[in-house]
């Protein structure tokens, strides 16, 4: 239960005060990602080789790119870490680093982790389930942001220069 509190926990997190239903839908949305059955979209087997190492370049280059979002946003947020989308009291606006490119670099960072996944296994139900995990990660975001700009006046400055989960893009 400490690290519950470490992580901006609420006493009584049943209420949902700081967002905790998001982090358990988050959970959730991992777990079902993770069990979700594998239906290549093509058989791979009858593909051309050429077309076999696109796939390889394609899932190297969205994985590469999550490890950067994730290591990255998880180094530079620090102590500032939470899986909850309420900033922790004593928690400060990060803006640099990964931050300069992207609002939500460790939600954006599972977004092209997930993109890989289904690259890799040529697989539409996990395309699918890439595309439900961005519509979340979007959905709690703005939650999230609601509660930056209260507690940061400088938010919306940053708000303004910077894409949220998709960098230069969205």
């Amino acid at each position: 239960m400490n690290q519950l509190k470490e992580w901006g926990f609420s006493e009584h997190w049943w209420r949902g005060e700081k967002g905790e239903y998001w982090a358990i839908g988050q959970m959730i949305l991992f777990i079902g990602f993770a069990l979700l059955p594998v239906y290549p979209i093509v058989a791979v087997d009858t593909l051309p080789p050429i077309w076999k190492y696109i796939g390889w370049g394609v899932t190297g280059l969205f994985s590469l790119i999550s490890a950067f979002l994730l290591l990255r946003g998880g180094i530079e947020l620090g102590a500032n870490l939470t899986p909850l989308p309420h900033p922790k009291d004593d928690g400060e606006l990060v803006s640099s680093g990964v931050y300069g490119i992207v609002r939500h670099p460790i939600y954006s960072g599972v977004v092209f982790l997930a993109i890989a996944y289904s690259c890799w296994q040529w697989s539409l139900v996990h395309a699918i389930g890439a595309v439900l995990l961005l519509l979340f990660f979007d959905i709690k975001a703005r939650k999230e942001e609601l509660w930056l700009k209260h507690k940061f006046s400088d938010y919306e400055v940053y708000q303004s220069k910077v894409k949220k989960l998709i960098p230069w893009v969205y």
